[in-house]
C-alpha cells in the first residue's frame, strides 16, 4: 500500500495523556491547539508546512514534535503529533509517518537557538506575495512596524531538503523573531506556542496590509525607518510575546474550543 493512503482518523487514536509526562503532554496539546488555529485563520496549506517544538532532551538526545504527513491541520490531535529526532524521523511508535525532508528548516533553528522552542512556518498567500516582493516588507501599517525591524531574510535554494542550507538559515535569522523566506513563505519563532503564533499574526497582518494598500494606483505611504525603530524602542517583542502569552492565547483556546474542540485528545 502506498505510504499516506488510508491513515487512521486522529481521533481515533487511543490518548496519550498519561502516557508521556504531564510536561509533554502539555506541549502537545499546545501545539495541537496551535496547528488548528492556523486552521482556523485560514493560514494552513493543506498538508504541507510545518509546526514544531522542541520537548526535553532523553538520554541526552534532542525530541522534537511534528505533524503527521498526510494530516491537516484542522485535525491535528495531541495524540497524533510525532516525537521525532533532528532528522525528522520517529522515535515514537505510530501509524503515521513524516516528512524528514521539511523538518530541515525547523531543525535547524531548534538545534541553533536555545529560545527557539516553537518554530512556525506558513505558505500563506500574502506571506508569500510579499516574500516575492524585492522590497520586502514595507513599514505601510502599525502591525509591519511592530515586526518590520525584527525581520531578517532568506534567499531562496529551493525545497528545503539540502542539509546544507541549514548553517545559512541560522545564519541569515540571527536572534530575529521572524524571518521572510524569499519566494516560500514566513517562519517565527518562540519561547513557546503562544509566542511563534502571535508573531506570526503581526507578521501575517502585516503582509496582507501590504498587499491591500499595493492594490490602489497610487504608491501607498510609507512611514520612515525611524518610526519602526522607535516602535521597537517601545518593547515591541515583549508586547507581542506579553499579549500572545497573557491574554491573547487564553482566549485564543476558548475560540477553538467553542469552534473546532478536539485538539487535546
Amino acid at each position: 500500500m502506498t505510504p499516506g493512503f488510508n491513515l487512521p482518523d486522529p481521533a481515533s487514536l487511543p490518548s496519550l495523556k498519561g502516557a508521556v509526562s504531564a510536561e509533554e503532554w502539555r506541549q502537545r496539546c499546545e501545539l495541537a491547539a496551535t496547528y488548528r488555529l492556523c486552521a482556523l485563520y485560514g493560514w494552513d496549506d493543506m498538508v504541507f508546512t510545518h509546526i514544531s517544538a522542541r520537548l526535553s532532551p532523553e538520554n541526552g538526545e534532542e525530541r522534537f514534535l511534528l505533524n503527521p504527513y498526510g494530516l491537516f491541520f484542522e485535525e491535528m490531535t495531541a495524540s497524533s503529533l510525532i516525537k521525532v529526532d533532528p532528522a525528522g524521523n520517529a522515535v515514537q511508535e505510530t501509524p503515521y509517518f513524516t516528512n524528514p525532508a521539511g523538518f530541515t528548516i525547523h531543525s535547524a533553528l531548534h538545534l541553533s537557538r536555545a529560545d527557539a522552542h516553537c518554530v512556525l512556518h506558513l505558505h500563506t498567500p500574502y506571506g508569500v506575495a510579499v516574500s516575492a516582493q524585492r522590497g520586502g516588507l514595507r513599514r505601510y501599517s502599525q502591525f509591519a512596524m511592530i515586526v518590520h525591524d525584527d525581520v531578517a531574510y532568506h534567499d531562496y535554494e529551493g525545497i528545503a531538503t539540502d542539509l546544507d542550507e541549514r548553517a545559512r538559515l541560522v545564519s541569515d535569522i540571527g536572534g530575529h523573531g521572524f524571518l521572510i523566506l524569499k519566494n516560500h513563505g514566513t517562519l517565527t519563532v518562540g519561547a513557546n506556542c503562544a509566542t511563534a503564533f502571535m508573531r506570526m499574526y503581526f507578521l501575517e497582518q502585516a503582509c496582507r496590509a501590504q498587499i491591500l494598500a499595493q492594490s490602489d494606483t497610487k504608491e501607498p505611504l510609507e512611514e520612515p525607518p525611524a518610526m519602526s525603530a522607535k516602535v521597537l524602542q517601545q518593547g515591541a517583542p515583549a508586547f507581542v510575546a506579553g499579549i500572545g502569552d497573557n491574554l491573547a492565547w487564553p482566549g485564543l483556546m476558548r475560540k477553538l474550543n467553542r469552534e473546532n474542540p478536539g485538539f487535546d485528545r
